[in-house]
């Protein structure tokens, strides 16, 4: 028998770490779970108030990497430590960054894939800066692609669990997207 209940969740979310230059060209970044896709080249994410939120408005350029297994402390870290706090808090859990050749953003040398993007739109609602931006560009590392593609068993992305407040690895495939349901054909 199912339960009910007041209020609903959406779990997992993609761990993402959102990087963008401040006034100063100084690198930033911080840890986000609330980003998505929209089509084929634009995403929407909802941050609160941090320095990258003020860097993203001031600058209208930024990236976006996945977060990783193999980083998982250094990811957490940079979303629980305030850059206005802590200014070297990129070197000090041991990322380096390289400024993208498409936006005025840095990337994290650490993180095997980064997007690059160009902010369209920022609302201002709740207390939150919704952003939807274009996506310009994507950076992979050869570590991680099969086929010129980026294979996200080699990657090892995590998810937010919003409801275990963990993070957990993407596991195998389990089935051909536009392909496994044809056994009701």
């Amino acid at each position: 028998m199912k339960q009910s209940f007041d209020k609903g969740f959406i779990t997992p979310h993609p761990v993402f770490i959102i990087a963008s230059y401040d006034e100063d060209g100084i690198a930033d970044a911080m840890n986000a779970a609330w980003v998505g896709q929209i089509g084929g080249n634009q995403l929407s994410m909802s941050l609160s108030s941090h320095k990258t939120t003020d860097n993203i408005k001031a600058n209208k350029e930024f990236t976006v990497s996945f977060a990783t297994k193999e980083q998982v402390e250094a990811c957490d870290y940079i979303g629980i430590v305030s850059a206005n706090k802590v200014p070297d808090k990129l070197e000090k859990c041991g990322f380096t960054v390289t400024k993208s050749d498409k936006v005025n953003a840095p990337i994290i040398d650490q993180l095997p894939v980064a997007i690059e993007c160009k902010v369209i739109e920022l609302q201002e609602e709740f207390g939150e800066t919704r952003v939807t931006a274009e996506i310009v560009g994507m950076k992979a590392d050869e570590s991680v692609l099969t086929g010129g593609k980026v294979d996200l068993e080699k990657l090892h992305p995590i998810m937010f669990d919003t409801v275990a407040l963990c993070y957990r690895e993407i596991g195998a495939s389990v089935g051909g997207a536009w392909k496994a349901g044809k056994k009701f054909q």
